[in-house]
């Protein structure tokens, strides 16, 4: 019989990260086993924020064996986001994409000047980067 929580604890990335991008429409419906694996059942918003929930079940276990996940994108690629006092375009990159240096592709997409220099209160929409 599989342990769950042992799966639990292998998979706490994926579990975190829908849990962190809560705030932005990710849910966590489930994860309890089926059979010998872990099963995960969420959704999200977007293919930005599915892509870092990919990164953390790669990062688990390249093979993910042992892992029943039903995350689905309830949305489309790019992820809307509402630039907040303290945002920068840097933190906002390290989030969303795990790294920071990834903010001039954020400009670029949103046709921004000077990445310095966002208003509060922009909406933004952040695309799909791939590595």
């Amino acid at each position: 019989m599989a342990d769950l929580e042992a799966l639990k604890q292998k998979y706490a990335g994926v579990i975190q990260s829908l849990q962190k991008f809560a705030p932005y429409g990710a849910t966590l419906d489930a994860v309890d086993l089926d059979g010998e694996q872990l099963h995960i059942k969420g959704s999200v918003p977007s293919r930005v924020i599915l892509e870092r929930v990919w990164d953390n079940i790669k990062k688990a276990d390249p093979t993910y064996s042992d892992l029943h996940h039903e995350i689905a994108n309830t949305g489309g690629d790019t992820q809307p986001y509402t630039i907040k006092s303290g945002d920068t375009l840097s933190a906002i990159s390290l989030l969303f994409y795990g790294n920071a240096n990834k903010y001039p592709e954020i400009a670029k997409a949103n046709n921004i000047a000077n990445p310095n220099s966002v208003p509060i209160g922009t909406t933004l929409q952040l695309p799909v980067i791939t590595a």
